[in-house]
């Protein structure tokens, strides 16, 4: 049973027949034949009880405490995952995949490692504002997943050290602070050339695949050249 999208892709690349459930935000692969049981969250915690799956994975940062101490006192085990870095990402994908779900190290870990491996940022580092939401505007904060990813790739946001891993900035702000860059991501919030790079006059706009700035699984090995072509198609 998986309630992260970027997980259920990751076992589905390898072992699909092993998911029993999914989220109905679990886009990837497509026409995945799997009991659908909520969002992440809000999910069917007597749902997913009544399955009966050996092993519930899940994520600190998608899923809320709450549900996963109900699927718990349901008698189930519940892996949690914490990914605040590509390194963690890694690591933690070895550990739901070996160690959860008893599989063989998986080829795309190795191809996605690899693809890392060889990134090395060109030019000076690009300042950017990277928002994640619209109504309110909110931005990458301090500690996250797709902070370190574009910081690999040469590119630092404004807020790093914010207190807040998702802090909520007024649009005043972010487009007073002199950016270099605005990287809009078409998830969570769906971005678009339609919606997002107007409320930034005069900075150059990425718009990112979602999947490929913010998932972590079988898209990592093709994320490097997939963000890299969108933030020089920005200058």
């Amino acid at each position: 049973m998986s309630l992260v999208p970027s997980l259920t892709e990751a076992v589905a690349a390898t072992a699909p027949e092993l998911l029993a459930g999914v989220t109905d935000w679990c886009t990837h692969p497509p026409g995945l034949a799997a009991e659908r049981i909520g969002g992440t969250k809000n999910p069917d915690t007597a749902r997913i009880a009544a399955l009966a799956p050996d092993l519930v994975i899940a994520n600190e940062e998608e899923n809320r405490p709450s549900d996963l101490a109900a699927l718990r006192a349901a008698g189930l085990e519940v892996l949690v995952t914490e990914v605040r870095t590509l390194d963690q990402a890694f690591t933690e994908l070895e550990r739901v995949l070996v160690g959860g779900c008893g599989l063989a190290r998986p080829g795309w870990l190795d191809a996605a490692e690899a693809a890392w491996a060889d990134v090395t940022a060109s030019g000076p580092a690009r300042l950017a504002v990277v928002p994640v939401w619209r109504r309110p505007w909110m931005v990458l904060g301090r500690d996250t997943f797709a902070g370190d990813v574009l910081a690999r790739l040469g590119v630092r946001h404004l807020y790093s050290t914010h207190p807040e891993r998702y802090p909520r900035i007024p649009i005043e702000e972010l487009t007073a602070r002199n950016a270099d860059l605005v990287v809009l991501p078409d998830e969570p919030y769906r971005f678009t050339a339609d919606d997002g790079p107007e409320a930034f006059p005069g900075i150059p706009a990425a718009l990112v695949s979602g999947r490929h700035l913010t998932w972590y699984g079988p898209s990592l090995a093709e994320a490097p050249a997939a963000l890299t072509a969108a933030l020089a198609a920005a200058r």
